[in-house]
């Protein structure tokens, strides 16, 4: 057992060896220091990026074309009256295409004059912002009624816009989703009237047979289904969408 003496010794004798190594002529990491160093500019980065993508989805429901889309297709099932056919996945997969389709201009002029100038450095991370909300802003006050942009200027006190520049996006953004659902349930309602229109018949003609024990919707839909097969309905529909944006 080594006795207090001679492990004090040995203690003393290694913190003398360790003097020399220490540099005190550095100081300590100090809150300014840490928040100018340049190496946390990566961590930064990746930080933006990361509340980039956990917005993402929220800004793709919302700022674009999707949600005038999956709604009209979703009137669309409602009126034939299958329930799960198409499927539910078979339906958001083709308002993300529709989406992708419509918004194609859009992310094109964002890559063009955001994006690719970014990359390249010869702009900052706050003019490649500006730029990419002007196509984007853009897009949405085409498609925004007056009446719904005046509603949002109305409830926060402002001036109304000269110029679409002078929209800001918490203002153009919930505006345009208003839009966005009037529209698409003007559109569901002339969806739906011709299948309404089928429905009313069938149900006369089962009552005027006294056959009232027969559900309408047994006759009622091989009727709808042919009427939209006939019509060609899905190329009549995403015609009428795909024109909606123009």
């Amino acid at each position: 057992m080594i006795a207090p003496r001679r492990l004090l010794a040995l203690a003393t004798a290694a913190a003398a060896s360790l003097l020399p190594a220490l540099s005190w002529a550095d100081p300590l990491p100090s809150p300014g220091n840490v928040l100018t160093d340049p190496g946390l500019t990566p961590q930064l980065k990746i930080l933006a990026l990361l509340t980039l993508l956990s917005l993402l989805p929220a800004i793709v429901l919302t700022m674009t074309s999707f949600t005038r889309v999956v709604v009209v297709l979703g009137f669309v099932r409602h009126g034939i009256g299958t329930q799960q056919s198409p499927p539910t996945q078979v339906i958001v997969g083709l308002a993300i295409f529709l989406t992708a389709f419509t918004m194609a201009p859009v992310t094109t002029a964002i890559a063009r004059d955001a994006w690719e100038p970014y990359a390249s450095g010869r702009i900052t991370a706050e003019q490649a912002v500006a730029r990419a909300t002007t196509p984007l802003r853009s897009f949405m006050l085409r498609q925004t009624r007056e009446a719904d942009l005046a509603l949002f200027y109305e409830a926060s006190r402002q001036a109304l816009p000269q110029t679409e520049e002078e929209v800001p996006l918490r203002i153009a953004a919930p505006a345009f989703v208003v839009s966005e659902l009037t529209t698409a349930f003007q559109m569901g309602v002339m969806v739906l009237l011709p299948f309404l229109v089928i429905d009313l018949v069938v149900s006369a003609l089962l009552m005027s047979m006294g056959m009232m024990m027969v559900p309408p919707s047994t006759l009622s839909l091989p009727v709808k289904l042919l009427l939209f097969v006939v019509a060609d309905g899905w190329h009549l529909l995403v015609g009428s969408l795909l024109r909606s944006f123009a």
